[in-house]
């Protein structure tokens, strides 16, 4: 199996991306969702207080990997030649995709803090950051963890400055050279 890693800052557009693959059929696996999903399993509301605790508690716990771990379990049963991971965090969660794969394959996606934290605004999840403090903390609370080393690290680098029309684009072209 060949893993294609995601990875950008809040609000980036990586799901852009995703949602490209998913469109090719690709599965992909949410690192986000993870933290979402085990914050509500704990009965907590998903919100960005909630989410950074779970968040660190697991990475506590269980290493700087400990999100790509519970992504492994996915992959386990996956019987694709590619799965997406979209939103990786840390070269240690590089390093666990790369024990599990035939190939691991990075895909960076950016776009400058102010239009980031408008998308964040726009797309008002529960779990966005309500005002420009939050949203510089979980910044560098992400890049804290590992995030700029990933973004180093990418095999492809998409900015996504402009429309919805032009990330969609160069998503489709992203995804005909990574799978050509």
């Amino acid at each position: 199996m060949k893993i294609i890693i995601i990875t950008g800052m809040p609000g980036a557009g990586k799901g852009i991306l995703a949602e490209t693959f998913r469109a090719v059929d690709v599965p992909v696996i949410v690192m986000g969702d993870i933290i979402r999903n085990e914050t509500k399993r704990r009965g907590l509301e998903p919100n960005p207080k909630n989410t950074k605790k779970v968040m660190l508690e697991l990475r506590e716990k269980d290493g700087l990997g400990a999100i790509a771990l519970h992504c492994v379990e996915f992959l386990k049963s996956e019987q694709s030649s590619y799965v997406v991971i979209e939103g990786c965090r840390s070269i240690a969660e590089i390093d666990v995709f790369n024990n599990y794969a035939e190939a691991v394959l990075i895909i960076g996606v950016h776009a400058s803090p102010s239009i980031r934290f408008h998308r964040l605004k726009e797309r008002a999840r529960k779990d966005a950051p309500p005002d420009w403090q939050s949203f510089r903390e979980r910044d560098i609370r992400e890049i804290s963890v590992g995030l700029g080393g990933v973004i180093a690290l990418s095999d492809f680098m998409i900015l996504n400055e402009a429309s919805l029309e032009d990330m969609q684009a160069k998503s489709v072209d992203t995804v005909k050279k990574v799978l050509s």
